[in-house]
């Protein structure tokens, strides 16, 4: 019977060596150590790399890493022979102000330019959006890096403090550039800082203006980021707001021409019964804003379509609700002579529109009588009269024609030519490009993912923006190793098991 030697201890390390590999590969700790002047115990790579671990472990960053470490065999996961009390509060918040010092935009797209060159990436197709992070606490400082304040909530919480997140991706959901920023920013002023500096960082990938396709939402459109991009010669795609008098035009053309393109299911995930795959449809035309003209494409989703018609039954239910209540108020039931009948009849009408209901009315003269029974015999003489106004509601059917035919519809706007070669862009193929927008959601979500981070502890909005740092290349890793596995399921054609027992062998997730 073999005995088991005394000394031996076991560790439970999952997936961490597989995260230690992909940093290696994009040269995570070489990179850090190179561009961050320290002189401390422990290297700023190895630092990071410890976070980074930490993070993609499903705990709180930055919190009790030192206990982390006690439980783990650091050789292995971090390729070095480090103590873990190295990783004390301290020594932690030393780094992060030094890795702060040395610039945290540049030592990540280093990183994600690192991650291009050794995995390939295809960097042709850019997608940019912002996020907010709610925060509490006071963080009242002077100079800082980004302002902790109030602002637009895209978490509906705007009784808290944010600050917002920016991220550009590429390949889909692939961060390369990214940034906290001040928490009552614009998205269209980012917008705007972004394609003026666009051009020079992707000339470092190789590629020049017009190589790439810069894809935001609806914040792009307005005439500084559309002159900007002109200037800069810029391709993008983007959503045309709906506040735009242009996009109801175009709708309206569509829609009178009923001469669709069909795209049909363009779903990447397995439909369900509760969420079956919409059917896609496009009309191409174009548009005029400020002055220049842009290609734009008139879409149909089923599955808008049916989200804003319960949208418009639900509107319809609510203006029926307060026409009846003003009703109330204006019809009392009786009036004494026919002129206020008829008085109330105006207001009736006036009531009703702009409820999208048509209403339809008659008065009615009502004899009244004295009480008692009348003698045998005798006829009943009234005493007076009352007049009674009858109201019937009715679903204007013509005023919501317009808003039912147009259900569904949305207006994408780009400068990108449908003719250019060898690979023209067609209607079809920019829907596909815009709606790779929800890989940057995804990472969005992952960003903000409590099993991620909880609270944010750290109270100096450097070292908050170092954090963002550490997320984001913890982010640039699980999205490398997600795509090589994706590419390993393509190429072997097999499939493997995913949430609730299902089998998957999507390329994208």
């Amino acid at each position: 019977m073999d005995l088991v030697p005394e000394n031996l201890t076991f560790s439970e390390v999952g997936h961490l060596p597989i995260v230690k590999d992909f940093a290696k590969k994009i040269r995570l700790v070489e990179t850090l150590d190179a561009m961050v002047d320290s002189q401390m115990e422990i290297s700023p790579g190895i630092t990071v790399l410890a976070m980074v671990l930490d993070t993609l472990s499903g705990r709180t960053p930055l919190y009790r890493l030192e206990e982390f470490f006690q439980e783990k065999d650091i050789e292995l996961v971090l390729g070095h022979e480090v103590k873990a009390e190295v990783f004390c509060d301290y020594n932690v918040g030393r780094m992060l102000d030094k890795i702060y010092d040395s610039g945290t935009q540049k030592i990540f797209s280093q990183l994600a330019q690192n991650a291009v060159g050794r995995f390939g990436v295809d960097t042709r197709r850019l997608h940019f959006d912002t996020t907010s992070i709610r925060v509490f606490g006071d963080y009242d400082f002077i100079d800082p890096p980004f302002k902790i304040t109030y602002g637009h909530s895209k978490d509906k919480r705007p009784d808290l403090k944010q600050f917002l997140i920016s991220m550009l991706c590429v390949d889909r959901n692939i961060p390369i550039l990214g940034g906290t920023e001040d928490g009552n920013a614009s998205d269209k002023t980012l917008n705007n800082e972004l394609l003026g500096r666009i051009s020079k960082h992707m000339a470092r990938q190789g590629l020049n203006p017009g190589a790439f396709v810069y894809v935001a939402d609806s914040a792009f459109v307005t005439p500084h980021n559309l002159e900007r991009s002109k200037q800069e010669g810029v391709k993008f795609l983007t959503r045309l707001p709906a506040t735009y008098k242009e996009c109801g035009r175009a709708i309206s053309e569509a829609v009178a021409a009923d001469d669709w393109t069909d795209f049909g299911k363009l779903n990447q995930t397995v439909a369900t019964q509760k969420r079956p795959a919409a059917f896609y449809r496009g009309f191409e035309t174009d548009v005029e804003l400020y002055g220049e003209t842009y290609r734009a494409i008139v879409v149909h989703s089923s599955a808008h379509d049916k989200r804003r018609h319960k949208r418009i039954d639900r509107l319809l239910q609510q203006k029926r609700k307060e026409l009846e209540e003003d009703l109330k108020k204006i019809n009392p039931g009786s009036f004494y002579c026919r002129a206020d009948a008829e008085a109330a009849t105006d207001k009736v009408l006036r009531a009703a529109a702009g409820s999208y209901h048509r209403i339809q009315y008659g008065i009615r003269k009502v004899p009244k009588y004295p009480r008692g029974r009348p003698a045998i015999g005798a006829e009943r003489t009234p005493m007076g009269y009352e007049y009674i106004l009858d109201v019937k509601i009715d679903v204007d059917t013509d005023a919501i024609a317009h808003m039912r035919h147009e259900a569904g519809c949305f207006v994408l706007l780009c400068n990108l030519s449908g003719e250019q070669e060898p690979n023209p862009w067609t209607a079809e193929s920019l829907l596909e490009l815009y709606k790779d927008q929800s890989g940057i959601e995804q990472n969005f979500g992952f960003l903000k993912d409590p099993v991620i981070v909880n609270s944010i502890f750290l109270k100096k909005p450097s070292r908050i923006e170092v954090l963002g740092l550490v997320l984001l290349i913890s982010l640039l890793i699980w999205r490398l190793m997600e795509r090589c596995m994706r590419q390993y399921l393509e190429k072997a054609e097999i499939e493997i098991t995913g949430w609730n027992n299902r089998l998957t062998n999507k390329d994208r997730s």
